[in-house]
């Protein structure tokens, strides 16, 4: 089955717009791994807006007996000294390199295959030589995929949020861009790349995207954390898995 790897930051965005330690970000990873997620991800931030470097390793000690094949650490973040000694310290099951911009309020991009080959594959290195899986996110597109192989990636991150906002326009424009990732989740399979997706998947588009083929994880935070104000954390993470039980990697 596709894994789905919970995003816990935005519990961490709520606790720090108070202080203190409610609510707890630890608890929040139980209740997902509870309700059958197989991952959590977290992405600490310089500004430590929301997950923090304390956080990190709460999460990573709290389940130090559990991680493995069935469950998951998966750490984001932008590969500067600071992240990659964390992830070094850390030794989580894979580590996604994620861009990041100056001013931006989330990821709003891929690495770019014309400027950032030398940091890219550098931290891949690096990442890679700590017995750490590593992931690049990239855009779907040929040009992406092939650089993320040529630094060294063991799988890449597919950026979804131009997805999303084609499914919102409708059935038709829903699948001609599926048809792009389809067709960047075909060249990575065929380089010998794992295949993950994460930005703005929802209850809603996943069910179209489940179908994606060799896809191997979701990364899912701010729509899990959105639907459980309203549904409990627990219920929505079960809805989230049944929808990928529906579908398998093909």
């Amino acid at each position: 089955m596709i894994r789905l790897s919970v995003n816990v930051n935005k519990v961490a965005t709520l606790r720090n717009s108070r202080g203190g330690a409610i609510p707890d970000v630890v608890r929040a990873c139980q209740v997902c791994i509870d309700a059958g997620a197989g991952g959590i991800t977290i992405h600490p931030r310089a500004d430590q807006r929301h997950i923090q470097r304390t956080d990190a390793y709460e999460i990573q000690e709290a389940f130090a007996a559990s991680w493995g094949p069935k469950l998951e650490f998966n750490i984001e973040g932008d590969p500067t000294r600071d992240w990659l000694d964390l992830v070094c310290d850390l030794k989580p099951q894979q580590a996604t390199l994620v861009p990041v911009r100056p001013g931006e309020i989330t990821s709003e991009a891929g690495w770019n295959p014309a400027r950032d080959t030398d940091i890219v594959r550098a931290s891949v290195a690096r990442v890679k030589a700590a017995g750490v899986r590593a992931s690049v996110f990239v855009d779907p597109n040929e040009n992406a995929v092939r650089f993320a192989k040529a630094c060294g990636a063991d799988r890449i991150e597919l950026y979804t949020e131009p997805f999303a906002r084609s499914y919102e326009c409708g059935d038709e424009a829903a699948l001609q861009s599926f048809g792009v990732y389809a067709q960047a989740a075909r060249l990575a399979y065929s380089l010998g790349l794992g295949i993950n997706a994460g930005h703005d998947l929802d209850l809603d588009n996943l069910q179209l995207f489940a179908g994606l083929p060799h896809l191997d994880e979701v990364s899912i935070g701010h729509a899990i954390m959105s639907d459980a104000l309203f549904r409990g954390l627990k219920t929505v993470v079960q809805e989230y898995l049944e929808v990928l039980r529906l579908e398998t990697p093909g």
